[in-house]
């Protein structure tokens, strides 16, 4: 009987390198984070408009605040789990439907009440989105651009971020505060409906599932002309050893039983600072006494510094992973602790203070999505990166409402308090760092795959 021929995938995106179908995929990426960011920090410029046309308190949106990242939380996890049992690209569009439709529907809104909930169901959809991004990225390039292109992708979350305040400066005297929900709701549902035709699948997802062997060989065909599948012939991942299901126990399997609780632990504490820093800048600035165009400034310099941080720190990030993220955690806690000051002093500094601390802030969360993601297997990857998120969020959902708690401390003791995170963070980032390079040193089979991802 003839042996079944194998094709061995990775080694075909390695020789192959990039092609039209990376850079489509990469657009459709970068569309998609855009799109995400724009969502998750519309409140954010929506609130002081709320606040005086509804009456309230600043305190009063704490909750409102959390309510996406309550979402979130939830939304991760099963997102992440929907991308490894059904396909990438599934949880990609049905994430973004359902966020479009909820967030639509908030710019209706009456109330705090109608806001939270709307919000809440709008976090879920919004949860599925960076953790199929990573995956999708990481699973259909060659090793040398694996982690980068994910990166880069994750990248425009941040200047995603940043459109809310363009358009809360343009748009929000003449049209109201629900123009940023408007738009936030109706985008994402057109690029779900273009994206069932044109939005790629992962490469390696694929791969191991015989249901998608059409769409496989169309894809290698548009890789490699040249190449020809043999037939009946079994795609593997040769670089990377998977597991036989998608229960969260595989995720401490493997040495991994303390590693992945920190990396929750690692994005709880840097999603718990940047929050904050999202949700409550553009109001502390008016605490300052400063004008509302000032602190949207702010709150915007945090996500463009965001998006340059990300994209410069990518290279040193994919090659020295968890050791470079615990360095730049350390100089995050100086650069966040003087945002108060900042705002004190002139509208420059502000500036500069906020587009340092998105860079180092922003940076970080893009390095330990895609670090914290390929820790695990194809198999595995977008459940593994879906709890990093959805757990992490408790961090984010704790930020703003603890801002909201100590609000009425003076704004630049404030912003010193709200660096503590950051701190820690480094901490538990050298110690994920140390527990990995041990466990590879253990295990030189996990060794090899992960220097090969």
């Amino acid at each position: 009987m003839a042996e079944q021929p194998v094709v061995e995938v990775s080694r075909l995106l390695d020789q192959r390198g990039l092609c039209s179908f990376h850079y489509n995929l990469i657009f459709w990426s970068v569309l998609l984070s855009l799109i995400d960011g724009y969502d998750i920090a519309a409140i954010a410029f929506a609130a002081p408009h709320l606040i005086r046309e509804w009456g309230l308190r600043p305190g009063g949106l704490g909750p409102v605040f959390s309510a996406s990242l309550i979402g979130i939380l939830f939304g991760s996890a099963l997102f992440g789990w929907v991308g490894d049992r059904f396909g990438r690209k599934a949880a990609l569009l049905v994430s973004n439907m359902w966020f479009g439709v909820f967030t639509l529907a908030a710019a209706w809104s009456t109330n705090l009440d109608q806001l939270f909930w709307l919000r809440l169901l709008a976090g879920l959809g919004i949860g599925g989105v960076i953790p199929n991004v990573v995956a999708i990225n990481s699973e259909s390039s060659s090793r040398r651009y694996r982690a980068t292109l994910a990166s880069i992708a994750v990248g425009f979350v941040p200047i995603g971020g940043a459109l809310p305040g363009l358009v809360a400066g343009a748009w929000v005297p003449t049209h109201g505060w629900p123009i940023l929900f408007t738009l936030g709701g109706v985008i994402p549902i057109i690029l779900a409906l273009i994206g069932l035709f044109t939005l790629p699948e992962s490469i390696k997802f694929m791969a191991l599932h015989e249901s998608q062997r059409r769409k496989m060989e169309r894809t290698i065909a548009a890789l490699d002309p040249d190449f020809r599948v043999p037939p009946n012939a079994k795609f593997v991942i040769e670089d990377e050893q998977q597991f036989p299901g998608f229960n969260p126990v595989y995720l401490f399997r493997q040495g991994l039983w303390l590693i992945t609780p920190l990396l929750w632990l690692l994005f709880a504490l840097n999603l718990m600072g940047y929050f904050f820093l999202l949700s409550w800048t553009p109001t502390l600035m008016q605490v300052l006494k400063l004008p509302s165009s000032v602190g949207a400034l702010a709150g915007s310099m945090i996500q463009v510094g965001g998006t340059v941080g990300s994209l410069l720190l990518a290279r040193w990030f994919d090659k020295y992973r968890f050791f470079a993220i615990a360095v730049v955690f350390v100089v995050t806690v100086p650069i966040v602790a003087s945002i108060g000051y900042a705002g004190l002093t002139s509208t420059a500094a502000l500036a500069l203070a906020t587009f340092f601390a998105g860079f180092c802030v922003l940076g970080i969360q893009t390095g330990i999505n895609v670090a914290g993601a390929l820790v695990y297997p194809t198999s595995l990857r977008a459940n593994g990166s879906g709890w990093e998120l959805g757990v992490g969020r408790v961090g984010s959902i704790i930020g703003p409402l603890v801002g909201a708690l100590f609000v009425g401390l003076p704004v630049e003791k404030l912003y010193m308090w709200s660096a503590l995170p950051f701190a820690a963070g480094a901490v538990v980032c050298f110690a994920i760092w140390k527990l990995n390079e041990a466990r590879l040193q253990a295990r030189p089979e996990l060794g090899a795959a992960q220097a090969a991802a």
